[in-house]
């Protein structure tokens, strides 16, 4: 029996039962399919598979008691990015809502930008939460988490936003209303396999980039974040947590445009008892 391993999970088990918030960074997943020598999954399957790998970095003996918010990370360089090449990168992010609200979007980019160590990123795509089953989406639906994204392009922390999977109605409805204007759409090509036209002639007359996508509807439910989280640590009382948000960042080499960083950052609170 790996003793060390046992007193980790013994420790991270007690850590995630008492603790109030957990943020979670799977780092570059470029180099970890390198050393794996495996071809990444579909996003569900790659968010899935690290969440359950990573156990809290803080220790009890850092603390006088439990701590509120759990950092889990890998144990291994971060994707911090230096001053001398923040020019020659992009840094592009998409971020997945499970329940609404604007302080999990300023949490998010503020997280990112940490764990990138920036003070802006270039350009963030919204996914809200999914609609009650029958109802579509509305730009009500929309309007909270739009605000706060226009507030963090004021405050410099993006400096572009887009939306996800808006039909040219709803895209132009958003458009008209809002004070800063999304420069991207992204359409999902499995349920479109064309373009639609009216879509691509209005982005065309604003200067909509039209982008394509294959996540899914939702990337991870609760669920599934909690049955990650058992199979990390076995013993666990996971139906407690509930999924926050999800966002994934990718950092491009712009003269060559390849994907030197890509990875996601997960944040789950537990209820209280």
């Amino acid at each position: 029996m790996d003793l060390q391993n046992t007193k980790t999970n013994d420790e991270g088990k007690e850590l995630l039962n008492h603790g109030k918030t957990l943020r979670l960074h799977t780092g570059n997943l470029v180099n970890r399919s390198r050393l794996k020598k495996k071809c990444p999954g579909s996003p569900s399957e790659e968010v899935r598979e690290e969440s359950g790998l990573i156990p809290p970095k803080n220790s009890r003996d850092s603390f006088p008691g439990f701590p509120d918010t759990l950092d889990c990370s890998i144990p291994e360089a971060t994707d911090a990015i230096t001053p001398e090449e923040r020019d020659e990168v992009k840094i592009s992010a998409k971020l997945f809502l499970c329940e609404s609200g604007q302080s999990a979007i300023r949490d998010a980019v503020e997280m990112a930008c940490q764990t990138l160590a920036v003070s802006q990123l270039d350009s963030v795509i919204i996914a809200p939460p999914g609609t009650v089953e029958g109802d579509s989406q509305s730009l009500a639906h929309l309007q909270l988490a739009w605000e706060e994204l226009e507030t963090l392009v004021r405050k410099q922390k993006i400096a572009a936003i887009g939306t996800s999977d808006l039909d040219k109605e709803l895209l132009e409805q958003l458009y008209n209303w809002a004070q800063v204007k999304p420069s991207s759409n992204q359409v999902n090509l499995a349920s479109c396999c064309v373009m639609p036209p009216d879509l691509t002639a209005f982005a065309k007359e604003f200067d909509i980039q039209l982008l394509t996508h294959s996540d899914p509807k939702e990337l991870m439910s609760t669920a599934t974040f909690q049955e990650a989280m058992q199979e990390g640590a076995s013993g666990l009382t996971a139906t407690e947590w509930r999924l926050e948000w999800v966002l994934r960042y990718s950092v491009i080499v712009k003269s060559r445009g390849i994907i030197k960083s890509k990875g996601y950052l997960v944040s789950a609170r537990r209820a209280s008892p």
